[in-house]
């Protein structure tokens, strides 16, 4: 019988080479990649605003009279994503390796980013749940209301979904639930959170404080991935190359090795446990 591991991402700057908005939305909106965040974190200063909200609330009202905003537009959007190398060819490989392990790997975002733009990129079938920002959408696929924001903190609760099996985001009760670890559908040990950003700190940091193991990535500049390695919020600082035999192809296999290895020992502990 197979074990189950989870791999939980971020998604801008940890899969894709940059911020989702700047493949399509932004220029379609005539501004720069600048501009837009500086309008953003103005909005959020001025309203003292969650940063989240406050660019799903720009997206929104800067596309009007610009360009369509709908469902289906930021579908389209997702497919102009550019990944880091690797990453397309990276879930089939790391599944297989596990199965040869005996581990069934589950793939999970967990974003701050938004979850149709997701949803349209190639990689997007690849992902059991993707935990993202959404909006609500009328008859017309027009996004009119905000139906979920993920920020820094709020992210740590997909861990715990993860966690206890509990994935419906509408779920309060079983979440809060009393659980047992042994009643658990995946063990924090058996997890393994990939970041690039301070937004991720709370999810590395969890992860690795509960016997799981935290990976930050970096696409050229390793200094704020070497600060959290070396404050113990990670485990690793790894350049974000998802290729064949690159560093963090090697790692991530060595993790799962690590969790077939502590599979087998602690069935060698029942077989030879003897009761008194």
């Amino acid at each position: 019988m197979s074990i189950k591991a989870a791999i939980m991402y971020d998604f801008d700057k940890t899969l894709s080479e940059k911020d989702m908005q700047e493949y399509a939305y932004i220029s379609d909106i005539s501004l720069t990649s600048e501009e837009f965040w500086k309008r953003c974190n103005s909005l959020a200063d001025s309203e003292k605003m969650d940063n989240i909200l406050a660019y799903m609330y720009v997206m929104l009202s800067e596309s009007q009279g610009k360009c369509l905003f709908t469902k289906d537009t930021l579908l389209k959007q997702g497919a102009k994503i550019k990944f880091f190398n690797g990453v397309t060819t990276w879930f089939d490989r790391i599944d297989r390796y596990g199965e040869k392990l005996g581990i069934d790997v589950e793939h999970y975002i967990i974003s701050s980013g938004l979850k149709k733009i997701i949803e349209g990129t190639s990689i997007a079938r690849h992902f059991k749940e993707i935990y993202a920002c959404e909006f609500c959408y009328n008859e017309k696929g027009v996004p009119y209301w905000p139906a979920l924001a993920v920020n820094y903190t709020s992210k740590t609760q997909f861990l715990f979904r993860i966690n206890k099996g509990v994935l419906d985001i509408r779920d309060d009760k079983n979440i809060n639930k009393a659980c047992k670890d042994e009643d658990r559908r995946i063990p924090f040990s058996n997890m393994i959170y990939i970041g690039d950003g301070l937004t991720d700190v709370p999810c590395m940091k969890l992860t690795k404080s509960e016997g799981g193991h935290s990976i930050a990535v970096y696409q050229d500049a390793p200094s704020q991935a070497k600060e959290m390695l070396d404050a113990g919020r990670v485990d690793f600082m790894l350049k974000a190359d998802y290729s064949k035999g690159s560093e963090l192809d090697i790692v991530v296999k060595g993790i799962l090795d690590k969790i077939a290895a502590s599979r087998k020992l602690d069935m060698l502990a029942r077989k030879y446990y003897i009761e008194e």
